[in-house]
This record gives structure tokens, sequence and C-alpha cells, in this order.
């Protein structure tokens, strides 16, 4: 099944990278990881960060789907930062001016930001589109933020905002009906 998951992650890749984008510029960083070991580690740091968390037992959730998980594409908003339509959508009245007013701020496991509102649209349009090719293929997948982020912080992918889709083949699907651990459950496991 190895050479299924890689072969599904790489058409997953291209509908990403073909999805259409604003103003027809590439502003994406694009990922693929098929190693088990890639997987444990980000599911790890996942764990470690959920404490820091109120969502924290959802954190734990979908670090299992990580580890369970066969492979994991990463999509990322790399550059450029705007999309050049002067939108307002931003807050700003042009593109030059959220340029050059834009103050980044960093946040732990999460994003840097702020960003152009067509740029996250791009995002989203490829993390459909490589979504709806494993799909197509009724391969198991899951757009997640948590682990998207998990990766961005160990170094897997060079971004300010990064979503992943992990993916799996097995008999039931690892992604829906899936168990969020209660708060005291993850209490006594302290």
């Amino acid at each position: 099944m190895q050479q299924t998951i890689e072969t599904v992650i790489n058409l997953m890749a291209a509908s990403a990278i073909t999805a259409p984008k604003a103003g027809g510029k590439d502003c994406l960083e694009i990922v693929a990881l098929t190693e088990a070991d890639d997987l444990s580690r980000i599911a790890e740091e996942m764990r470690n960060y959920a404490h820091n968390s109120s969502k924290e037992n959802y954190w734990h959730r979908d670090a299992a789907n990580a580890e369970n998980a066969q492979g994991l594409l990463l999509i990322g908003l790399a550059g450029p930062v705007t999309a050049g339509y002067d939108c307002g959508g931003c807050g700003y009245a042009t593109c030059h001016e959220f340029e050059q007013k834009r103050e980044l701020k960093t946040f732990e496991m999460g994003y840097s930001g702020p960003h152009c509102i067509m740029r996250m649209m791009d995002i989203g349009v490829a993390l459909s589109s490589a979504a709806k090719a494993a799909s197509m293929l009724n391969i198991d997948n899951r757009v997640q933020q948590r682990v998207g982020a998990a990766a961005r912080a160990l170094g897997y992918i060079e971004c300010e905002v990064a979503m992943g889709i992990p993916i799996s083949i097995s008999g039931k699907s690892i992604f829906y009906d899936r168990k969020t651990p209660s708060k005291a459950s993850l209490a006594k496991k302290s």
C-alpha cells in the first residue's frame, strides 16, 4: 500500500498546484510526507502542545489521526503577500497599503498573520482540490488545521499558514466517528 499512498499524495499535490489562484500567481508551498517516523513526530508535537490549548482534547484526537495516517500533504501560504486586487478584504484600501502597514504576528502552534483574504481563499481552494483528488480515488482524508500547525512548528514546511490533509487506507475511515477524549480521561493520564 505504500506505493499507492505515495501515488495518491503526488496526485493530491498536483491538484493543489494546478488549483486556480487569484491573479494566476503561485503562492503555495506544498510538502508530501509518507514516512511513519515523520507522522509520529508531528503527532507527538501535537500531544506535547495540547495542554496549552483550551481545546486540549481535540489536539489529542487529531494527533491520533496523524499517527494512524499513512501519508500527509501539507499546503502552506508562502507568498506573494497580496493578490493585487485592492479589494479591501484585509481592512486596507489598497494592497500596497496593507503590505506597508502589515505587522506580522506569530502565535505558538498557530500561524503568522494578518493575511490577504484572496490568498486565504487560494489556500482553501488548493486544499479542497487536493482533498477531492483523494476522494475521487476513494482514499480517506480530512483537512486539518492542527496537524498543519504542528508540522509548521517542527519546520516541515516554511510558510506563514499551513494546513494538512492526512490520508489513510483502511477498512473504516479513521477521520470520521472520531472519539474525542474527555478532559477527565486526559487528566487521569497526567
